[in-house]
């Protein structure tokens, strides 16, 4: 039961601080420093990302569950090496889940129509509003760039902390005001 009481208080400490969001600068800062590490760690990413049409990044995205879990991170579309819009990224699961971790996610964008689509919507729902393809390393950590043709791929990379879940999820990206 003292496990139960710790993990709901730090739940529902970590949700009330996001509504803090971070500076320009700062969410900017991180957004490089994801990338720079997405590259470094990842060739395949770098070398994907010279196709890409857009570019969307979530340095950070802090998930946390129990019973019920939400996540929520805030990053950049950048298109021509200049962010030209700010997105959020929320998500809300049930299922059997606890703990909580932190993570980065982006986006290429390698098809125009999937990166326009996307601009235009009034948010997007992950599966429900476009094709969106993990990339899967192959035998020695390797992406193969040759055979991707997906219209949208996602890096998902640096995991920390711990979660364990067997959930129903659904995510939304929405358009946010510029940080100041």
């Amino acid at each position: 039961m003292k496990l139960f009481n710790t993990l709901t208080v730090v739940f529902f400490m970590l949700f009330s601080n996001l509504a803090f969001a971070a500076s320009k600068a700062e969410l900017d800062a991180e957004i490089k420093v994801a990338l720079d590490e997405l590259y470094a760690n990842t060739p395949a990413a770098k070398e994907l990302s010279k196709r890409a049409k857009g570019i969307l990044v979530f340095p950070s995205i802090v998930k946390a569950g129990l019973v019920f879990g939400g996540a929520y991170g805030e990053g950049a579309l950048i298109i021509g090496g200049k962010k030209v819009q700010y997105y959020n990224n929320m998500a809300g699961s049930f299922g059997f889940q606890i703990g909580v971790e932190k993570r980065s996610e982006v986006y290429l964008f390698l098809d125009g129509a999937a990166l326009t689509k996307f601009r235009e919507s009034s948010g997007w729902s992950g599966g429900g509003d476009a094709s969106v393809a993990i990339a899967v390393w192959g035998a020695g950590g390797e992406v193969n760039t040759d055979t991707i043709e997906d219209p949208v791929v996602a890096f998902v990379f640096s995991p920390k902390g711990l979660m364990y879940n067997l959930t129903l999820e659904g995510k939304k990206l929405n358009k946010i005001d510029t940080p100041k």
